[in-house]
Parts: structure tokens; sequence; C-alpha cells
């Protein structure tokens, strides 16, 4: 029976044993391992690894990108003007090793670094600005030399900034209407300036338009006079030519005694009335 129970001991002294042998990482994790206090490597695959008992222990650090949202604070334009700047930041974990090191594992002391990188970062840039150029630069463009200007400040730490932006970059509350409408105002100068400058350009178009369809049309039908001309002389020599004989003019005058004929026959009444000496009538009798 007493040996039993030593067997039994010495089962859990080896369940328990290779149980603190053992430590797992999950997908979303690093772990570190320490030895004596001191961190003697970094496990960043998951799975399942083996530590010394009693003489190694763990550490976990987050893995995935974390968030952090800065308080919202008054930054100073170029033109001396105070605006409202509420923001936040992207950032992870990039060196465990250099994290633990530099910040001893805290998330709240990196917050703080992030904290005063950002947000010096964010009062320079918009130190460099005017009020207008930070309004007009809320797209994006002051995202972008925000993390410029904040750089490498933070891989000493191991940590990597991955992304900032601005959740409101506002005017104070006094002043906002009348930025505004003194930007609206600006606006509407410059389209009128615009307009003014369209209307003109307009302007010398048409006038430039209406000149050469001028001259086109007038060249145009002194083009078509000439011709016309020269037309009427052709005619004139085809019809002496073909008319110059004396049986050709008579047969000439008798078609065109027909046509005037035709023309005078208007109307319902069929009926011409000529004297004895008229040329049609004439023509009819053989004479």
């Amino acid at each position: 029976m007493k040996m039993k129970n030593i067997a039994v001991i010495i089962g859990i002294a080896v369940v328990a044993l290779a149980g603190a042998s053992v430590t797992v990482t999950q997908q979303n994790e690093y772990k570190l391992i320490r030895q004596f206090g001191k961190v003697d490597r970094v496990i960043s695959e998951p799975g399942i690894s083996f530590k010394i008992p009693f003489i190694e222990s763990t550490q976990s650090l987050p893995k995935e990108t974390l968030l952090y949202d800065l308080a919202a604070s008054d930054v100073i334009t170029k033109d001396k003007k105070t605006m409202i700047s509420d923001s936040y930041v992207l950032w992870r974990i990039q060196d465990p090793l250099k994290f633990a090191q530099t910040l001893n594992c805290s998330l709240e002391s990196s917050e703080s670094r992030i904290n005063t990188a950002v947000y010096n970062a964010t009062k320079n840039v918009i130190s460099s600005l005017s009020q207008d150029q930070v309004i007009t630069s809320r797209d994006g463009e002051l995202s972008e030399q925000v993390m410029d200007a904040i750089g490498d400040n933070m891989e000493q730490y191991g940590v990597q900034l991955i992304k900032f932006e601005t959740k409101r970059l506002d005017l104070p509350d006094d002043n906002k209407a009348a930025v505004y409408e003194r930007m609206i105002s600006e606006r509407d100068n410059i389209a009128a300036t615009y307009t003014a400058e369209g209307n003109s350009e307009a302007k010398v178009i048409r006038n430039t338009t209406d000149k050469d369809v001028t001259i086109q049309i007038s060249d145009a039908k002194k083009q078509a006079e000439i011709l016309e001309a020269e037309g009427e002389q052709e005619y004139m020599k085809i019809l002496a030519q073909a008319y110059g004989e004396e049986e050709r003019s008579e047969f000439y005058s008798f078609v065109r005694s027909l046509d005037a004929l035709k023309a005078s026959m208007k109307g319902g009444n069929k009926t011409i009335i000529l004297s004895s000496d008229s040329p049609i009538a004439q023509i009819f009798e053989g004479k």
C-alpha cells in the first residue's frame, strides 16, 4: 500500500514536471522565455515549445495590430489659429525582444511614448500649415505628413506605427462659423473670377468665329456671282451658236412663243384671245 502511494506521488510529480516543461504559443501572441528574469529567447510561431521547469518562465505579448486612441488636444496653426485634433494610431510590436528590454513589456509605457511621438509630430506639422491648408488637407495628405514627421522614432522600442488617422480636426466652436463664412466668401470670389475669365474668353472666341463666318459667306457669295456670270456667258454663247442660222433662229422664236403661251394659260380658263397680228397667232396660221 505504501509503495502504491509512492508510485502515485511520483506519477503526479512527473505529470507536473511535464506540464511545467511545456508552453503553448497562440497565433496572436509572442511568447517570451525568461531565465532568472532575463529574456533568453522569443517564440514567434504558434505551437508547443519546451522550457526548463522552475528555471525558465514565460510571458506573453500581443502579436496583432493594436489601436491607441489619443486624447483630443489643441494645436496652433502657422497663422496662429487654434484647432482641435482628435486622432488615433494603429501599431504593433515588431521586435518583442527590444520591446521587453526597453519598455519591460509594458503596453502602458509603449502607449505613453506613442502618445508623445504622435502629438509632437501632429503639432509640428500643423504649426507649419495655415488653417486653410489644414482644413483642405484632411483627405489623407495630413496623415502622410504626420507619419513622415514621426519617422522611425518608435523603432528603438521595438514598436512599429502602421497608420495615423484624424477622427476629428475641427475649429473651436467660438470661431468655427466665422472661418467657414470667410472660406465660403473666398471660394465665391475665386468662382466669380473663373466665370468672368471664361465669359471673356468665350466672347473673344465668338467674335473671331463670327468674323470668320462673315468673311467665308462673303467669299462664297462672290464666288457664286462669278460662277453665275460665267454660266450666263456660256449660256449666251451656246444660244448664239445654236441659233445663229436663220432656220434655227425661227425655231427658237417658235419655242419661245410656245413657252410664253404656256405661261399665260393659268387657272381653270384655258381660252386665249389673240389678235391677228400677234406673233403667236401668226405661228398657228402658218405665216
